[in-house]
Order: C-alpha cells, then sequence, then structure tokens
C-alpha cells in the first residue's frame, strides 16, 4: 500500500484527481477519517505521517536553509548530503529547514531516525558529511552538538548534552518559534502534521467577536515596536460600517540587527498566513496584503508559496473550509525603506504611492488602504494570533508579566559569544538576555552598554541590565522594545560614535516629509560629527538635548520620534565620554580617528618595517635601525596597530 500524500485519493469516496486536490484534506487531518467505513484512510494518514517524521527509509536529514544558513554555506552542504546519500543508494530524505535562531553554530545539521536519537551537528561543512554519515549509521552521535533526547540506543549519548540543558536553550519558550529549524516551510502537509491551521479551524467555529475577545483574554500586544493591544485594533476595524476592509501584514522589518520576522516567515510561513486568516475573519476583510522587503528574496518566496498552496487547498479564496468566509492574500515585495515600519507610510507603498508617513488621526482601523478600514499587524503578532487560537489564550498568558503577556523573539548581536533570534517570556531582564542565552562577551571584553529597540533605541548602561524586558520598564530607562533588535556594545566600541552611527541612520532613512525629523537628524548628526572630531563644545551638548526632546515632542510620526533616542539615552548614561571628548579632546575607547595619535615604542620595536610596509600615508620612517612616526603624516587610519607582530605600536591620545 503506498503512503499519502497530498495528491492521493485518502479513500473510495474522495474525488479529487492531481489536477484539483482534496477540499477535505485539512479537515481530515484535524479531526480524524471523514470517511470511517473506510480503514484505509487511517492507515495511510499513520503511513505518511510516519514518513514526513522519519524519511524514507527512516531517516530524515535536517538542512538549516534560512538566509543565515546559506550565508555560512548551507546550500552546498545540502547538495553534499544530496550526493553522498545517492552515492551510498541510501533511502533517506534530505530536507531543507528554516533556522532554528541559533546563528552562531550555522550551519546545522539534524539526522532524525526511528532508532537512534535526533542528532544536531553544528557549524558543518560538506567535507564532515560522510564522517557524519558513517558516525550516526552505526549508531555513534558522539560527535553532535546536542540531541533532542536520549534513547539509550546509541553510542556516546552520556556525552553529548541534550538540547533542553544548554544555557542557549533552556530559557526559551518555543512558543511561536516551535516548528522553526523542524519542519519544511515549503510543505503545507507538514505544517498540517504539526498542528497548522487548527486555530483557523477553531476560529471559523466561532462568532468573530469571539475571537477577538479570545485575543484580548490573552492580552496579545502588537510584537512591532509600539505594543498597541491587538485586540482593541481589531474591535474598531470591526465596529466600521464599510463594505470593504483589508487586512495587511508588515513583514518589512528594516531594523539593523533585527531579523526575528524574516527567520519566522523563512521557517515558518504557513504560521503567518494563519494568523493573518484568522484576523480578516475577526475584523470582516475579504482582501490581505504581506508587504515584504524585495531584498530579503527567500522570505517572500516562501510567503509566495504558503499563499499559493493554501489557495490550493481551500484555506484562502471562496468559502473558506465550508464556513462561507471568503478571503484572498497577495505578496508585494517593495522596494525597502525604514519608514515602512509606520504604517501609514506602509499603506502608501502598496497603494503606490511614496511612502511617507500621514497625520493620525484618522488611523487605518478606521480610514487606511483606499480610504477603507484596515489592520495592519507584523508577523510576529500574526504568528502569536495563530498559535494563541490553536491552544487557547491561557496557555499563551502562562508567559510574560500582567501588562506584556506571552513571549518575544529577540535578536541578539554584536559583541557576544552567541548570536542568534532568541524566544523568551517577556519581563526577562537584559543580563539573563545578555549573559546566560547569549554568552556574554568574548574573552577579554567588557560590556558597555546594549542598545535595544533598533537605530531608534535606546543605550542603557551594565547597572541597568537587571531591568525587565517589557514596554513600560524600557520605556521608563529611555529605551524601547521596538521589534526586538538588542545590539551588545564592548569596551572596543566609542559611545559617542555608537550615537553619530545610529543617527546617521534614521537621517538617510528620514522620508523628509515634517520639518523636525528632516532638520533634528541632520543637526544632531551635524554636532556628533564635530564631536568625534575634536571640534564639539559644551554647547553642542546642551543643543543635542534640546533639539533630541524637540524632535520627540514634534515629529509626525515614530521615526522621527524616536530617533533621538540613542542620543538621549547616551547623553543620560555616559555624559562622561561626551564630555571627555569635548573637554580633553580625546577618545577612551580610541575609536575616533582624529582624536587618536599613534607611537612607537622603541624598545619593544626590532626594525622588520611591516609597519612601514603597510602605512598608506609613508608616514612611518626607519632610524638607527628601528622605525617611528612623523605625526605631520599620519592619517590615524590605525594600520600600523594592526600589523605590528610584535605589539611595538602604541595608540593613545
Amino acid at each position: 500500500m503506498s503512503s499519502w500524500s497530498l495528491m492521493d485519493k485518502c479513500c473510495s469516496r474522495c474525488s479529487h484527481s492531481p489536477e484539483s486536490p482534496c477540499p477535505d484534506y485539512v479537515l481530515c487531518r484535524l479531526e480524524g477519517p471523514l470517511c470511517h467505513d473506510d480503514p484505509r484512510c487511517r492507515e495511510k494518514r499513520r503511513r505518511r505521517a510516519e514518513e514526513l517524521m522519519y524519511g524514507r527509509g527512516g531517516l530524515r536529514i535536517n538542512v538549516g536553509m534560512g538566509s543565515c544558513g546559506m550565508a555560512a554555506g548551507a546550500r552546498e552542504v545540502f547538495e553534499a548530503f544530496r550526493r553522498e546519500v545517492d552515492r551510498r543508494g541510501l533511502e533517506a530524505d534530505v530536507v531543507p529547514v528554516g533556522c532554528m535562531g541559533l546563528c552562531f553554530l550555522e550551519p546545522l545539521v539534524e539526522l532524525v531516525s526511528r532508532e537512534y536519537p535526533r542528532a544536531l551537528y553544528s557549524k558543518v561543512t560538506p567535507e564532515r558529511v560522510p564522517e557524519i554519515l558513517d558516525q550516526y549509521l552505526s549508531g555513534d552521535v558522539s560527535s553532535a552538538y546536542a540531541l533532542r533526547e536520549r534513547t539509550g540506543r546509541a553510542r556516546g549519548e552520556e556525552s553529548v548534552p541534550l538540547l533542553s540543558e544548554l544555557d542557549v536553550w533552556k530559557k526559551q519558550v518555543r512558543w511561536v518559534s516551535r516548528n522553526c529549524g523542524v519542519i519544511n516551510p515549503e510543505s503545507i502537509e507538514e505544517y498540517v502534521l504539526h498542528g497548522g491551521y487548527r486555530g483557523l479551524h477553531r476560529a471559523l467555529r466561532m462568532r468573530p467577536e469571539e475571537v477577538i475577545e479570545e485575543v484580548k483574554r490573552a492580552g496579545l500586544r502588537g510584537r512591532g515596536g509600539a505594543g498597541f493591544p491587538t485586540w482593541l485594533k481589531w474591535k474598531i476595524c470591526r465596529e466600521q460600517e464599510s463594505d470593504v476592509k483589508y487586512f495587511v501584514c508588515n513583514g518589512d522589518e528594516g531594523d539593523p540587527g533585527a531579523f526575528m520576522n524574516r527567520m519566522l516567515a523563512e521557517a515558518d510561513p504557513h504560521r503567518i498566513l494563519e494568523g493573518m486568516i484568522i484576523g480578516a475573519y475577526a475584523v470582516g476583510a475579504r482582501k490581505g496584503y504581506i508587504f515584504v522587503r524585495a531584498e530579503k528574496p527567500l522570505m517572500a518566496e516562501r510567503l509566495e508559496k504558503a499563499v499559493e498552496d493554501a489557495r490550493r487547498y481551500g484555506l484562502l479564496g471562496e468559502d473558506i473550509l465550508g464556513s462561507g468566509f471568503s478571503f484572498d492574500v497577495e505578496v508585494i515585495r517593495s522596494a525597502g525603506a525604514f519608514v515602512c515600519g509606520e504604517e501609514t507610510a506602509l499603506l502608501a507603498a502598496i497603494e503606490g504611492r511614496r511612502a511617507m508617513p500621514r497625520q493620525r488621526p484618522p488611523y487605518p482601523a478606521t480610514k487606511g488602504l483606499w480610504g477603507k478600514p484596515t489592520v495592519i499587524n507584523n508577523v510576529e503578532t500574526l504568528a502569536h494570533v495563530a498559535t494563541i487560537m490553536a491552544h487557547g489564550w491561557r496557555e499563551f498568558a502562562k508567559y510574560g508579566t500582567e501588562r506584556s503577556r506571552g513571549t518575544k523573539i529577540f535578536c541578539v548581536t554584536g559583541g557576544v559569544r552567541r548570536t542568534g533570534a532568541f524566544e523568551v517570556p517577556i519581563g526577562i531582564t537584559i543580563r539573563e538576555l545578555v549573559y546566560d542565552i547569549a554568552g556574554g562577551p568574548p574573552e577579554g571584553r567588557r560590556i558597555k552598554a546594549v542598545q535595544i529597540g533598533g537605530p531608534s533605541g535606546g543605550c542603557l548602561p551594565p547597572h541597568l541590565f537587571n531591568l525587565p524586558i517589557d514596554y513600560e520598564s524600557l520605556r521608563s530607562a529611555g529605551a524601547i522594545m521596538g521589534s526586538g533588535g538588542l545590539v551588545v556594545i564592548d569596551d572596543s566600541s566609542c559611545i559617542v560614535d555608537v550615537a553619530r552611527y545610529f543617527t546617521s541612520f534614521t537621517l538617510a532613512e528620514s522620508c523628509g516629509k515634517c520639518i523636525p525629523c528632516r532638520i533634528g537628524t541632520k543637526v544632531l548628526y551635524d554636532a556628533l560629527t564635530r564631536i568625534v572630531e575634536g571640534r564639539g563644545t559644551e554647547e553642542d551638548l546642551e543643543m543635542l538635548e534640546e533639539v533630541g526632546r524637540a524632535m520627540a515632542a514634534a515629529s509626525l510620526c515614530a521615526l522621527g520620534g524616536t530617533a533621538p533616542n540613542p542620543v538621549l539615552s547616551t547623553l543620560r548614561y555616559f555624559k562622561g565620554e561626551y564630555l571627555a571628548h569635548v573637554r580633553e579632546k580625546r577618545c577612551p575607547a580610541g575609536v575616533c580617528r582624529k582624536l587618536v595619535r599613534y607611537t612607537i615604542i622603541p624598545e619593544k620595536c626590532v626594525g622588520c618595517g611591516a609597519c612601514a610596509r603597510a602605512c598608506p600615508s609613508g608616514a612611518i620612517k626607519p632610524r638607527d635601525g628601528r622605525y617611528w612616526i612623523d605625526p605631520a603624516k599620519c592619517i590615524r587610519c590605525g594600520t600600523c596597530y594592526l600589523v605590528c607582530p610584535q605589539g611595538a605600536v602604541a595608540k593613545g591620545w
């Protein structure tokens, strides 16, 4: 008896063909065999589930094929496994899966079988593929990075930690990221097998008002940055008397260092789509758009594939699952602009106009796309919606704080040992996230600050690292949660230069519509440039604070309103570093080139000439068998400091 695929007849009563898939497929998966008088249906379901779980012949090889994995060489590893499986004549499936969030370990590969424990291998190269297969197929898992479980049937199990025992994993709560790195993101069948579309099935059996009430009880707040109650936005749109309403998924995600939306959409696109269909049902929308950056092609491709498959199996289009509700979705690839994170600018872009925000009110929930009521939720918010409806609001509300319930994915980058995307309960402290999960700074380094909330977030010093990460606590400290980007800044960075960098980003991304943002960001950037070049004054510091506060109060949208956060927060917590630049004309971190002097220590110089050969300005000259730096010609590039094998070049001010 052959196993059951999407195109097979599930039983004798099915009338579908390969050109017309079974309309009852999802319901059959969710509720059990629809045709209880035909035992073949139940048997085929069981066989197909086992084949998807363990692969043909009982071996499945999951290769992490998210953007981060492929940048690290996962595509080559994937092809190497396919070639090796073919060469050996193995009945095994080599499956592309998404990112698990453990970006520091890419490329990641997991071997799954009935006989041995699921074993995860890190930093895999094509050269390691035969060795990994040899060991695993012989029952040896000793070279694995971690195991999902211990079975007692493989050698080396006790010497390999469980994934749940690792510091990077044990404080995480995999709520919306549960399928990331587990399922094939391009297979609707695998999504359904792992519980997909149960939330939609349940929602369609409820009245729209009951769905909104479920989300209200959960306490879900928007994960795009503002933290607005999701249910309230839906309720307002639901109450509008309009024959046309729209539902939009914001997948733009423009924050540097933030990639949680990309990870979710690349690894589990049907979860986002399911949440979107549920939301559309709740507000009464019949048309939806997923707004994705064209510079994230894999994210767009997998969402497009999910939309196509959902439409083929009756989850989009007319009369979804026989409910009488009709809704369809289009994926739009945007040119990409940071300001599109602001909802009215995003709507302008969908309409074909220049992405610029407009004055609010009216808010999009009452007057949005083409003047019609429109709900805009971000990718992570919609993933939560699907999971809440599948598992109930009580499960979601177990995590988080009283005012900020649930979990949040944070992307930790910068000066830490373990970079990646980690899903944790809201309310976890900065210290737990940075030190316990991300591993703290590399050896020999010290963390100076964390910048949280994207380029418009604030920089917080170590004495605030016990602060819980929730909307209210961060706001009181001069930062924002934003979409969840967290950049760790160590003692090799200059805090003034960091503020200047983030200000340069918001300056470049400002749409220019309102004067406070257009002029204010330029004024801030110019003042910070004077300071890092040794031309700043204490009047500049006063002006930075005055202009920053004016921008926060008067800008048209959140981009301008939060753009001063890096400046205001660093002035608040790192005033001494600013004063060193202004009063003493020195950069304590030795980063600002015009405030740094390089000299060669005669006692350490061995006369090898490496510094002179590398110097781009010819400033290094020989003298008495050693070398010295002509300060008049030195451009302070630091090349000599980097290339000297003896450590004879000193950096000072």
